[in-house]
């Protein structure tokens, strides 16, 4: 009827659809209510445990009140551990489809609605991540302006003068190679993180080719995490070999962090052995795994 009447047909689905549709100009923010209901779920629970590790341990077993470092000292430890945990949120889906893949032999089959619906929202979680960056850095250049910082190194100063010790103190090349490290890095994976979220942008991403683009997010995407992370783990350097760092038996934040990032890597790697890369260019490629006549029956009944 509808072609008879001149008007152009668009199939959207069955009826049931009509609602979908009709809704769907006034619904707020739905590809962004997963990465921000992780992210403030991710904030809130390393807020409160590093404020029990830190604030109210010093409170009840050392007797000192250092409640101020909240604002400041405690949330510059928020944000980078959101932000590392948030980037490699975003290519762990990538990780778990590809193995859906091996596993199953075929590209040509759909991936649970969990996973489906992780990896549409990749963009929303790495730009929140680029958010939580962007305040860790603004955070870290406060640091030296901070009454708290110049009071404490006003005070070792006059100790020294009141203790005439005039002899320098011992330069330790191994801090220094550690703390350079620790710096560049961070300053290299925050370029490379706003590389990330630009080419994310329609008017940036439009300009690049499929190729280019495939590129910056993944490869590139890869390597911020990489050096991130190795950022995170010069951060620690030997700290971990302190019994004083687990205060009431419990591991520092860093280490906490550092755990999905690791796992994504691994799997990376995993998928870089040639024996697996090999299998996978022909999966992607569309080459089939012959599969039992019981399971291609569950699949094309699945299919209709």
């Amino acid at each position: 009827m509808a072609t008879k009447l001149g008007l152009t047909v668009l199939d959207k689905g069955s009826l049931s659809a009509a609602r979908e549709l009709e809704d769907f100009p006034l619904k707020l923010f739905p590809e962004w209510r997963l990465p921000l209901s992780i992210a403030v779920g991710l904030t809130a629970f390393f807020f409160f445990y590093l404020f029990i590790r830190d604030v109210i341990y010093a409170y009840v077993e050392e007797k000192t009140e250092i409640s101020y470092r909240i604002m400041v000292s405690l949330a510059n430890k928020v944000f980078p551990i959101v932000a590392l945990i948030m980037l490699s949120l975003c290519y762990l889906p990538g990780a778990i489809a590809v193995f859906f893949q091996l596993y199953r032999g075929t590209k040509y089959r759909r991936f649970p609605n969990w996973l489906d619906c992780w990896m549409l929202c990749r963009k929303q979680m790495g730009l929140v991540a680029l958010g939580y960056a962007f305040l860790h850095a603004i955070y870290t250049f406060i640091i030296p302006i901070r009454y708290a910082f110049r009071h404490k190194f006003i005070s070792e100063v006059v100790d020294e003068i009141k203790n005439n010790n005039i002899t320098p103190f011992y330069f330790d090349n191994t801090k220094a190679w550690g703390a350079d490290s620790f710096l560049s890095l961070g300053i290299l994976g925050f370029f490379l993180f706003i590389l990330l979220g630009l080419t994310s942008l329609p008017s940036v991403g439009g300009s690049l080719s499929w190729r280019e683009f495939s590129f910056i997010q993944s490869k590139l995407g890869h390597l911020t995490l990489f050096i991130c992370t190795a950022h995170g783990y010069i951060y620690g350097w030997n700290k971990f070999l302190l019994p004083s760092n687990y205060k009431w038996y419990t591991p520092p934040g860093y280490m906490l962090c550092l755990i999905v990032p690791s796992v994504v890597l691994v799997l990376k790697l995993l998928l870089l052995l040639p024996c697996v890369d090999r299998t996978l260019t022909r999966i992607q490629q569309g080459w089939e795994r012959s599969q039992p006549k019981e399971e291609m029956v569950e699949i094309k009944a699945t299919n209709l």
